[in-house]
């Protein structure tokens, strides 16, 4: 990742994880970044074939753009969703969160295109 697509990803993470309604950016920040405001939140539980258990927050921007906050070996990504074919693809860096229904699947770009799930069979646990 370039050093402008990392400082333009790490300054809507910080916007979005402070709940602010507006962004002071860098002056070589893209400017559309002051316009995104959280609209939604929902947090879901998920159980994985593994046993592993975690929380996935959503978020929905006013200007339609949709994100997760994904933890992923010990930290919190900020992934953007994404074109795909069936279900929501969300992907940051080089991890990729697809969701289809209640399921979902972690990925890591770097193992190959071939590469089974870092994480797999994981639902949604409804109460």
């Amino acid at each position: 990742m370039n050093q402008r697509r990392l400082a333009g990803a790490l300054m809507v993470s910080a916007f979005i994880l402070s709940g602010a309604g507006g962004l002071a950016c860098a002056a070589d920040a893209p400017p559309a970044l002051r316009d995104i405001g959280v609209q939604s939140r929902h947090t879901y539980r998920y159980t994985c074939a593994t046993g592993k258990t975690f929380r996935v927050t959503y978020l929905g921007a006013k200007n339609g753009q949709s994100f997760a906050l994904v933890p992923v070996s010990g930290r919190t990504l900020l992934l953007v969703a994404t074109i795909a074919a069936s279900g929501v693809r969300y992907q940051g860096d080089r991890y990729t969160w697809w969701t289809k229904g209640p399921r979902a699947d972690l990925y890591d770009a770097m193992a190959g295109d071939d590469a089974k799930p870092l994480i797999a069979g994981c639902a949604t646990i409804m109460r």
